[in-house]
């Protein structure tokens, strides 16, 4: 079990070996662009160690706006920070050049009500990123939420499925990934893209919102009844693996677990585990928003945390009072709004 955020932080950072040759593989700086959210201070570390461990003196930069702070988390590991509003194109122009590009600005909650800013951020940002990186490999987020809701025994939709997105912010993130694709296709630009469907640490993710729920003896509601779910540590493995994978037209890569999770079975086993009575309301709908990984695990895998290690490290987590982020993932919402 993990016991310190110290520790957790260590965990989610450790490079696996295939991590480890692709960063000696490749040559040139990593640069992360809207690194400052949940996923990048991990992600960043795990390129440096990794850059570190194959003896190579390549730049690690996380470049954020860092609004609410936090360049010291990514300073004390040796990684350099920029601050940068990305919806400026001068300020985007002045940033270092890099041969290899981790994208991550995305904008979700808070869409309702202010649809023109999710848009701006999904779709023209890209623009701007790809004429000042023309010349590198971009490894670009995307999310499940481009995919319509599945019933859970078809396993999930795979990258040649068609896309057909619930809701404004669904359709937004299809349109980041066609900016990506046009530029890819016109400038010649190497892309690969990551449709990243709950990355779990264990203080944020699908996982805690359901354990603290439990805990809390709060009610569960199961109209949402299954979901996909991938350690944090394994997410970022498979981002920074895909750089062996970037190519024109963009290659897609659904990134989560193999499993689909049942909501109440879950539940059921966090209440055992916690000593807890677990409360539903609700019925589980006949489709969920699923993704089917077999394809990205065979290309950026193996993957190291099993999903029901997962489930007891976050139980502990949660029974113990570990620090949680307060940030919900919201992934019962049936409307695609957000």
């Amino acid at each position: 079990m993990i016991r310190t955020e110290a520790d957790l932080e260590e965990a989610l950072s450790e490079p696996t070996p295939g991590v480890i040759e692709t960063l000696a593989r490749l040559p040139g700086d990593v640069i992360l662009l809207g690194a400052a959210g949940k996923m990048g201070p991990s992600l960043a570390r795990m390129a440096r160690r990794a850059t570190d461990a194959a003896g190579d003196r390549r730049r690690v930069i996380a470049v954020s706006r860092f609004s609410a702070g936090g360049e010291e988390v990514f300073r004390a590991h040796g990684i350099e920070t920029i601050r940068c509003d990305l919806l400026n194109e001068t300020e985007v122009g002045s940033l270092p050049d890099a041969a290899n590009v981790v994208y991550m600005p995305g904008r979700k909650f808070g869409s309702t009500g202010d649809e023109g800013s999710t848009w701006a951020i999904n779709c023209y940002l890209p623009a701007v990123v790809c004429k000042k990186y023309d010349k590198s490999r971009i490894v670009a987020f995307s999310t499940g939420n481009v995919y319509p809701f599945t019933p859970p025994g078809y396993g999930g939709p795979t990258e040649t499925d068609p896309p057909n997105p619930v809701g404004e912010y669904g359709m937004s993130a299809l349109g980041r990934e066609r900016m990506f694709e046009y530029f890819s296709r016109t400038l010649g630009i190497p892309v690969a893209i990551i449709r990243l469907n709950y990355a779990c640490d264990l203080r944020y993710g699908v996982l805690v919102d359901l354990a603290r729920k439990v805990f809390a003896g709060e009610l569960v509601d199961v109209s949402m009844g299954y979901f996909n779910t991938i350690w944090q540590g394994d997410a970022n493995a498979m981002t920074l693996r895909a750089f062996d994978n970037c190519s024109t037209p963009p290659r897609v890569f659904n990134v989560t677990g193999p499993e689909v999770v049942s909501v109440r079975a879950v539940c059921e086993r966090f209440g055992e585990r916690m000593g807890k009575r677990v409360r539903f309301t609700g019925t589980e709908a006949g489709t969920a928003l699923l993704s089917n990984a077999a394809a990205g695990m065979a290309a950026l895998g193996p993957l190291r945390m099993p999903t029901d290690q997962l489930i007891e490290w976050v139980a502990d987590w949660v029974s113990r009072g570990g620090r949680l982020l307060n940030k919900p993932t919201h992934f019962e919402a049936r409307d695609g709004k957000f």
